[in-house]
């Protein structure tokens, strides 16, 4: 498996990773705890997991191989920008050493 994160600077981090959780949980499994702001959103093809706190929001993306990890990436990075469409939100993902 193969692994990036991407920090995204934000005050309304913990309403995106609701938004997020919440709009995949109608097709595929999530997992969402808003008071301890963790997501998980697990697609066929891999895996989000998301972090909320004061900084914005962290995204941990994890697939097999370098494609389906982007495929991962530009999923959940389309989502955030529709969703926070009245911000100018950046999003770099950055490779991570597998856990």
């Amino acid at each position: 498996m193969i692994q990036s994160r991407a920090m995204v600077a934000t005050a309304s981090g913990r309403r995106y990773l609701g938004q997020l959780c919440k709009h995949f949980a109608h097709k595929i499994p999530t997992e969402l705890d808003l008071d301890a702001g963790n997501g998980r959103i697990d697609f066929p093809f891999g895996t989000c997991r998301l972090k909320s706190d004061a900084e914005g929001l962290r995204l941990d993306a994890e697939a097999a191989d370098a494609d389906t990890l982007e495929q991962v990436q530009q999923v959940i990075e389309s989502h955030l920008i529709r969703f926070a469409h009245r911000e100018d939100l950046t999003m770099t993902w950055a490779s991570t050493p597998a856990s």
